[in-house]
């Protein structure tokens, strides 16, 4: 039998934190609880888990600046955050993303949506652990079985969800892959926020990658097409 995926959940609200338990339990993973950003940051050091669930509002220390110095940890950077933000705040959304969490869920939220969001985080994972090869572009390098991105031979902090869809994009070049196919490299619960959310992460990727760098193209309309060659300067 497979053991069972760690899962830290950091959470002050004791309601929010039963239910997730709960439903935890039914769905087959170990949770273990936190209730401030200090003490659940090292928990993370501590346990580290499969994957963290992320509430913003923390005493102590908000879930942004636990998810900065997870990602800025080598030890940690690879671990999956899913954030907790309340309904509607749309920054809090876009700022846990640029900051490295993978994926989030909007209070009230329902559990199983939670677990189903949690279940495709740690999917993508394990695909990307199962491929060993080196996809390169230009002066770029991504080295798929270790999660780095490389220009030279400087690292370029990638989150996984940036990853899957670089790797998707490579693996795919010169074809136009819309939204919908990108699906699975974020979440694929609520169409409409995933195309947005997509679009967070492809912003991101160009930003990271450089003001000239072209080799992700827009197609409006439908997707994204990583092209066979840059554009000539």
């Amino acid at each position: 039998m497979s053991q069972k995926k760690r899962i830290l959940l950091i959470e002050d609200e004791e309601d929010i934190a039963a239910l997730i338990k709960l439903q935890a339990e039914i769905s087959g993973y170990k949770l273990h609880v936190e209730v401030d950003g200090i003490n659940g940051y090292h928990a993370i050091e501590r346990e580290k888990p499969d994957l963290v669930i992320l509430d913003i509002m923390l005493p102590g220390q908000n879930g942004f600046d636990v998810c900065l110095k997870m990602k800025n940890n080598p030890e940690l950077r690879t671990i999956p955050v899913i954030i907790l933000t309340a309904k509607g705040e749309e920054l809090d959304v876009v700022l846990g993303l640029e900051l490295g969490a993978d994926d989030y869920v909007a209070k009230p939220f329902s559990p199983k949506i939670l677990f189903s969001r949690i279940k495709a985080v740690l999917r993508r994972g394990k695909d990307a652990e199962k491929t060993a090869k080196v996809l390169t572009f230009g002066d770029f390098t991504l080295e798929v079985e270790r999660y780095l991105l490389k220009k030279e031979d400087k690292n370029i902090p990638i989150t996984l969800s940036e990853f899957g869809i670089l790797r998707r994009l490579l693996g795919n070049r010169g074809k136009v892959l819309t939204r919908n196919q990108l699906l699975d490299d974020v979440h694929n619960d609520d169409t409409f926020i995933v195309d947005r959310n997509i679009d967070v992460h492809i912003a991101s990727l160009r930003k990271k990658l450089g003001p000239k760098f072209d080799w992700i193209e827009t197609v409006r309309g439908v997707g994204y097409r990583f092209r066979e060659e840059p554009l000539a300067i």
